[in-house]
């Protein structure tokens, strides 16, 4: 995109400090001029000798006299004040545009894909250390997202990958052997399409939630509670686990698509990561003045705190975990994380001393209606 050359910062500066001390230099002259010279008078006392009006004791000079002797001495001091003004504004301009060269260069590094790179501007928290501050925060956010989605794609890789090696391996059996039993190649193959669907289904609603950009709507999140819970009824019947939900009406704004997914997610994986029998899973809602809270809590096997805290990452799974059908690939957690921040909401995990997990989502509370 063309544009219109124009002068520099700096140069603005430089000329803007010369053009002030020009202006502080005219208007001290004219205090001169007004204040001082108009009481020396215009006639001579040489003029006045001459007409032998009176003698003086002493020469006396005129106005005349006084602007000869004053002018050039003036004008020299007018000049060297410009040279000055011009030179040390240029210094002066350069000094104070120091940090904005730093900030430059490293916006260049981070356009070339640096990002570790940090500015951290010494002094005083002025304009420009603000400034700084606030490019490094972004610096460090920045990275901080593309080592997620470095490692996020990665993963994602390395998952996708291995259903179509299953597949591709089940079709080169078959190849061999024209006489194998179809119906049980077609029935893995379609367990591993089926699994490959979920896996990629998962990929774009994450992808979705990451976008941070959801739709605005007053969302129950008891309601959505319920809905889940009785949508995987089948399910916890299935595996022998009792889901109880209770709690007060919990109003917040958002995606009723997306907060549905994040309560289902979370009772989903609360009925498959339970005990093998008489497993149970509490699901509760409460309502702050700030903040609506919504706890999936559930029966397990004991955990760490350690492999806790890595269960929001994409595909962990956790160790030692059982793997059904009904496993997931991994992204549960994740999703609902996605889904909380892009919400304005927090997520915490928190093993449950008994064995079992308790995930608690925060988000913010939706603003009273308007009384009419």
């Amino acid at each position: 995109m063309a544009r219109e050359p124009g002068w520099s910062v700096r140069l603005r500066l430089t000329l803007s400090y010369a053009g002030f001390l020009m202006v502080a230099g005219f208007l001290l002259l004219a205090v001169v001029w007004l204040f001082l010279l108009r009481y020396v008078p215009e006639v001579s006392v040489r003029d006045l000798e001459r007409a032998g009006v009176f003698r003086p004791a002493l020469p006396n000079p005129d106005r005349s006299d006084l602007l000869a002797a004053f002018v050039p001495k003036a004008g020299v001091m007018m000049t060297v004040l410009l040279i000055f003004g011009l030179a040390g504004g240029w210094i002066l301009s350069g000094s104070m545009l120091g940090p904005l060269t730093r900030i430059t260069n490293a916006t260049r590094l981070a356009t070339h894909g640096s990002l570790s790179h940090r500015i951290q501007l010494e002094g005083r928290a002025d304009e420009f250390r603000e400034l700084a501050d606030a490019f490094d925060a972004m610096l460090e956010r920045l990275e901080a997202h593309d080592a997620e989605q470095r490692r996020f794609a990665a993963n994602a890789s390395h998952e996708l990958r291995t259903p179509l090696a299953i597949t591709q391996t089940l079709l080169e059996v078959a190849r061999e052997d024209p006489d194998h039993d179809s119906g049980e190649l077609v029935e893995r193959l379609h367990h591993v399409n089926a699994r490959a669907i979920e896996l990629t289904e998962a990929l774009l609603l994450l992808s979705r939630a990451n976008q941070g950009t959801v739709a605005r709507q007053q969302v129950d999140l008891s309601l959505a509670a319920e809905e889940a819970a009785e949508t995987l009824l089948p399910l916890a019947e299935e595996r022998g686990v009792t889901v109880e939900t209770s709690g007060d009406l919990a109003p917040t704004l958002g995606s009723h698509a997306l907060l549905l997914q994040l309560t289902t997610n979370l009772v989903h994986n609360a009925i498959v990561h339970n005990l093998p029998d008489d497993g149970l899973v509490w699901v509760r809602t409460r309502v702050s003045p700030k903040t609506v809270v919504l706890s999936v809590e559930n029966t397990g096997e004991l955990l760490t705190r350690q492999l806790v805290s890595t269960l929001t990452e994409p595909f962990q799974r956790g160790t030692q975990r059982i793997r059904t059908d009904h496993a997931g690939v991994g992204l549960g957690l994740a999703i609902v994380k996605s889904i909380a921040h892009a919400h304005a909401g927090n997520l915490t995990l928190t093993p449950r001393p008994d064995g079992g997990l308790c995930v608690t989502v925060y988000l913010p509370v939706a603003p009273p209606p308007p009384s009419s």
